[in-house]
């Protein structure tokens, strides 16, 4: 998909134009920060039978309803969170999903207490290293991989929720663990060369 300032890019963005900043500014670069992989993790959740488009344009009102997506606060949610939360327009308001992401935190907080940081956790699966694939169409980005049904079954293990490996793979290409940006996007060379 070429835009009008001439570059080759992804085509799952579409016309866009929130998306093609999330694509030209996040998707694939590789993220070490456990506040923001935390935040992947919940929106990557809260999108499971949704578009990612759905969610990016609700990605303001989560941070505000989440508390910017601090794991420990998260945690501690109880009922009236749950109550607020149900009643906010501004997000997906769905009772499994909003319990997922504080069950979430709390399993998120073990983790980076076991591994140090969550990030040293999610990375090690990868050795620390992104994955770089070569991918010519949209149509060649797998939904999941064996590596993401690894994941996904260590983190169900641990007893996170609303992480199947489609999911967990959509997180791995949102945070960087992943190269999934065709090689004729000019995000794929930018990101391998970082």
């Amino acid at each position: 998909m070429i835009r009008d300032d001439g570059k080759t890019r992804c085509a799952w963005l579409g016309n866009d134009e929130l998306m093609m900043r999330y694509h030209d500014d996040e998707w694939g670069v590789p993220l070490h920060d456990d506040q923001k992989l935390f935040e992947f993790l919940i929106l990557e959740g809260m999108q499971a039978g949704l578009s990612w488009r759905t969610i990016l344009h609700k990605r303001e009102n989560f941070r505000r309803a989440f508390h910017n997506f601090n794991p420990a606060r998260v945690a501690c949610y109880g009922d009236r969170d749950v109550d607020r939360l149900l009643a906010d327009a501004g997000i997906i308001r769905n009772h499994a999903k909003i319990k997922a992401a504080i069950n979430n935190a709390q399993r998120f907080l073990e983790v980076s207490r076991e591994f140090d940081t969550f990030d040293c956790y999610i990375w090690g699966f990868v050795s620390g290293k992104p994955i770089r694939n070569r991918f010519r169409s949209l149509s060649d980005l797998p939904a999941r991989t064996p590596l993401s049904d690894e994941i996904s079954a260590d983190m169900k293990k641990r007893g996170f929720k609303f992480v199947g490996a489609t999911i967990i793979y959509a997180h791995m290409q949102a945070t960087g663990m992943v190269n999934d940006h065709i090689v004729t996007c000019f995000r794929h060379k930018e990101i391998r060369a970082s």
